[in-house]
């Protein structure tokens, strides 16, 4: 046979062949392609699982803090006004001198009062000499009246006389009786005018610091409707109170003896130590927001603390030492709720099922304080738990079926 019929005999044995070799590869890529479903699905299913962020439970210690806000203040605050009206002719002290009881802060120009206390002198002595005129006349009337009675006695005098010199005696007395009532009014108007002319002087009543002066020298003083406030006074700046408003849903907390720490601006990187000395029960009210009082003891020996500045304070209603604890986060994680979906309109089948199967659906979170998850080998379970104190990070567990160390879930992750 030539080299012709070897390649039609060759063709004729190819031929039937290529066909099947066909069909054998769109096979073989079917079930590639099955395969790959197969393997995407089983991966979708294991990255659907959820992931857990977790904290452990455990013994620990912590205090209950209530934070407030408030002002560092004088314990005893003295604002000095002036009785009387006029032309302030000296002031005698500057911010921050230290007075003591009686120091002389300012006086008011005293020329009229000084003209007053004279005329009320003057006045005084002349009611003085009136009273010794009437004592005179007075031993002057009794001795004659004196005289005419006896007289009239022995029948030598006329009646008529010893009328006139009994009544004479009288009038002495009265008019006598009538020059010391005048004298006494003149020593009341020499005692008050003393006393205007007193208080031109304003002195300080305690002994303490000058924490504010509103009056220079010529200055007009006008208290006849309202005084003013000329001179502020601290007692005793070594001893201070800061003035805490508390909260309406703290108040229940807060009792007398308490400890607390402060900071203030000028001293971020310090806390100040304190204690709760009252708390007061009227309410005050601001923009609807409904505070309480508290005062707080301060010593303030060092001299740092100021009046008027702004304090955050952090006062310790409650120490719990060696406590099951867990973070509050594990308190109000709950696992989402799975919605159960329409099988006859999200059905998923054949091949496209396989490759694109649905996510599951999901609810709202839901938060149970009385319950907790943890997370185990055989993987989350429901604890029901008696929750106690809490610092606003961690809770103390009463009761419950939790041990230190247990794996408390806090967050989920859908993947």
């Amino acid at each position: 046979m030539d080299s012709t019929d070897d390649v039609a005999a060759t063709l004729a044995l190819d031929g039937p062949r290529h066909p099947l070799r066909k069909w054998l590869l769109v096979l073989a890529g079917l079930g590639l392609v099955a395969i790959a479903g197969l393997w995407g699905a089983s991966v979708f299913e294991r990255s659907n699982e959820p992931a857990y962020l977790t904290a452990p439970a455990e013994i620990a210690d912590f205090d209950v803090i209530v934070t407030g806000t408030g002002t560092v203040e004088p314990t005893n605050l003295v604002e000095i006004s002036s009785e009387l009206s006029g032309t302030l002719a000296e002031v005698h002290v500057d911010y921050n001198d230290l007075v003591s009881v009686g120091t002389i802060l300012a006086t008011l120009d005293t020329t009229k009062l000084e003209a007053q206390l004279a005329v009320s002198k003057a006045s005084l002595d002349a009611a003085i000499a009136r009273v010794a005129m009437a004592e005179a006349s007075l031993y002057e009337a009794r001795e004659i009246f004196q005289t005419t009675q006896s007289l009239e006695e022995r029948g030598v005098s006329t009646h008529q006389a010893f009328i006139e010199r009994e009544a004479r005696f009288l009038r002495a007395g009265a008019e006598l009786q009538s020059a010391m009532a005048e004298r006494s009014l003149a020593e009341a108007s020499l005692d008050l005018q003393q006393a205007e002319l007193a208080k031109a002087c304003i002195c300080s009543p305690v002994e303490g610091v000058v924490l504010n002066r509103a009056v220079d020298p010529g200055q007009i003083v006008a208290s006849a409707l309202s005084a003013p406030v000329l001179f502020t006074v601290a007692e005793d700046l070594s001893q201070m109170e800061l003035r805490l408003d508390i909260d309406e849903a703290d108040i229940g907390q807060i009792e007398v003896g308490q400890n607390a720490q402060f900071t203030v601006d000028a001293y971020d990187n310090r806390q100040f130590p304190a204690s709760i000395v009252q708390v007061r029960f009227a309410p005050e009210t601001v923009d609807g927001v409904v505070t309480y009082k508290g005062i707080l003891k301060i010593d303030n020996s060092d001299l740092l603390l100021r009046p008027g500045m702004t304090a955050t304070a952090d006062i310790v209603v409650n120490e719990v030492r060696g406590a099951l604890v867990v973070p509050n986060a594990a308190l109000r994680y709950a696992p989402p709720i799975p919605i159960e979906k329409d099988t006859d309109s999200n059905e998923r089948s054949g091949l496209l099922g396989i490759l694109i199967p649905d996510a599951p659906d999901v609810g709202t979170m839901r938060a149970d304080g009385g319950t907790v998850w943890v997370l185990g080998d055989a993987g989350p379970s429901e604890v029901a738990i008696i929750s106690g104190a809490s610092d606003g990070r961690v809770t103390e567990i009463l009761s419950g079926d939790i041990s230190d160390g247990d794996l408390l879930i806090t967050e989920q992750f859908d993947d």
